[in-house]
């Protein structure tokens, strides 16, 4: 399960992408690292991590 930290944190990436009119592809939870990932945009230009403190960060 999600921290609170990190429900919070993508609900706030998740709204952000939204108040930019980006399409959100894919929304995951990874078991094993803990992590969310978001992979946002028309062209999936977004990829994004939440760590378990809620904080995110672009990927490559």
């Amino acid at each position: 399960m999600p921290t609170v930290a990190q429900a919070y944190g993508s609900v706030k990436v998740c709204q952000m992408l939204s108040n930019l009119y980006q399409v959100i592809n894919v929304f995951r939870y990874d078991r094993v690292l803990k992590t969310i990932y978001i992979q946002a945009g028309i062209n999936d230009e977004f990829s994004i991590i939440i760590n378990q403190e809620g904080i995110w960060e672009f990927v490559e």
